[in-house]
């Protein structure tokens, strides 16, 4: 399969995306990446900087004639979401990304295939390397932990980058300029387990909720793809009234930005109960496959048996922990009246972990209005509060403010109206960019968001056009050399 992929086109572009895929890189893990990058410079012989938390910087000088043009930085980060199929075998610690080839896009299988945001490094190096390129001053910025904090672009100092034109290429549709990004935080809740002792007579089982679909829990947010762990819950919620049952664990989800795909809690259940407890599992799932039928589908609800555990959570702990969650807000909450189209507010209730004697509850914000952030926040809060729990907020960022009458737009525009014969979809984009940050920290930064077609992101079923890369591609390259 490897010959397949570095026989596309771009070739230097799809070779370097293929080397990437062979070096771990998950959120938080990006040594080797960044090592990967510094070797490019070196052999190529261009200059290099790293700061502590592993952001990389090379610089290239400009082509003959270009010298007087403005530095343009090519951005993108080398973390990537490091998710996988329940049935997959995959180490991301160490094992490559195996890729496909099916239909015209390039897959991974059974895992994300690290497009997003990998795509964006291969074609900053392939620059690095080819010096038939006509561009002026460049300089590639690849930043860290983009999926899980935007940490990189965070702690980015105020000098570490030169240039004050940016093309950051982290967006997932061809033919779309974003020039706007949502701002967001995050909303933790914890609760001390109350234990109680279990009743010999009763049984146990794992009740799961898989199948589902998951996605980008920015970009997917509004097509109302199922909520793990808000579909658990209302079984939970309604397993209440028919039969008295105890909860022993509960688990769901595995990053602040992704829908969670999966969720089950362990429940000990009278043993005369057991048939009726299989029987609203059924029961939900075809209710859950009427309800998702168009989005999803493929959900399942499944009752297996477990052994038995010495303790449970008590009757009261119960209640608190299922109604708080079941009424926890998820999905879309407001449209933006500014933007046709674009969600303006939103929230992900995203990760529930059972830790020794806690119960962890991870919600994520996002809105391009900052004070909705704060509201949607902390109505959460004052929800978690009625439960009981603990609640921390933070992981803060800022938005990216439209600017309509940016230069750098105008350059975009006329090159993409020029070559195809229509106009961009001028965009905002409801995900945290690291524009967004960049922005505040390098005052007068012109920017600009774009890439290739890319479905499933932070989910295996990630794919990038084959086509689409080939059509950035040439796109970026115009772009250089109009840029004045």
């Amino acid at each position: 399969m490897s010959s397949e992929i570095l026989n596309l086109k771009p070739g230097l572009v799809w070779k370097y995306f293929y080397e990437l895929n062979q070096i771990p890189r998950c959120s938080g893990h990006e040594e080797a990446a960044g090592q990967f990058v510094i070797s490019v410079a070196e052999k190529f012989k261009l200059k290099w900087k790293k700061d502590p938390v592993g952001n990389v910087l090379v610089s290239k000088p400009a082509s003959n004639g270009m010298e007087n043009r403005p530095a343009v930085v090519i951005q993108g980060h080398l973390d990537m979401v490091c998710e996988k199929n329940k049935d997959t075998i995959h180490d991301f610690s160490k094992d490559p990304i195996k890729m496909l080839i099916k239909d015209g896009w390039v897959t991974a299988d059974g895992t994300t295939l690290g497009s997003d945001n990998g795509i964006a490094v291969a074609m900053g190096l392939a620059i690095m390397e080819d010096d038939s390129i006509v561009h002026p001053p460049m300089e590639f910025l690849f930043t860290v932990d983009e999926e899980t904090g935007l940490t990189g672009a965070v702690e980015l100092k105020s000098d570490f980058v030169d240039g004050r034109v940016l093309l950051n290429i982290d967006s997932e549709e061809e033919g779309a300029l974003y020039i706007g990004c949502a701002g967001g935080q995050h909303t933790i809740l914890n609760k001390k387990i109350d234990w109680t002792h279990r009743h010999d007579d009763h049984k146990t089982f794992l009740l799961k909720v898989s199948g589902l679909r998951g996605g980008h829990s920015g970009l997917n947010i509004h097509e109302g793809f199922g909520n793990a762990i808000k579909l658990l819950s209302r079984i939970l919620f309604g397993l209440k009234d028919k039969f008295h049952y105890h909860l022993v664990k509960i688990e769901g989800g595995s990053k602040h930005n992704a829908i969670p795909r999966e969720a089950e809690a362990i429940i000990d259940v009278p043993a005369d109960s057991v048939d009726t407890l299989k029987k609203s599992a059924a029961e939900f799932e075809q209710i859950f496959k009427d309800e998702l039928r168009f989005v999803d589908a493929g959900i399942e609800v499944t009752v297996e048996a477990q052994a038995s555990p010495k303790q449970v959570f008590s009757t009261d702990f119960r209640d608190q922990l299922i109604g708080v969650l079941y009424a926890m807000p998820h999905g879309v909450i407001a449209m933006s009246h500014a933007i046709e189209g674009l969600v303006e507010t939103s929230t992900n209730m995203a990760i529930i972990e059972t830790k020794d004697d806690i119960i962890h509850m991870l919600t994520s914000q996002r809105s391009s209005v900052a004070s909705s952030v704060v509201d949607i926040a902390d109505k959460i809060k004052a929800l978690g509060q009625l439960g009981g729990f603990d609640i921390e907020q933070g992981g803060g960022y800022p938005a990216w403010e439209p600017n309509p009458d940016s230069k750098l737009l105008k350059v975009c525009k006329d090159i993409y109206k020029n070559k195809y014969g229509n106009e961009p979809h001028v965009k905002a984009i409801h995900a945290g960019l690291e524009c967004g940050i960049i922005g505040e920290k390098y005052d007068g930064m012109d920017m600009i968001s774009f890439g290739p077609d890319i479905q499933g992101a932070h989910s295996p079923d990630e794919r990038i056009k084959i086509d689409s890369v080939e059509h950035v591609w040439e796109y970026l390259l115009e772009i250089l050399r109009e840029i004045k």
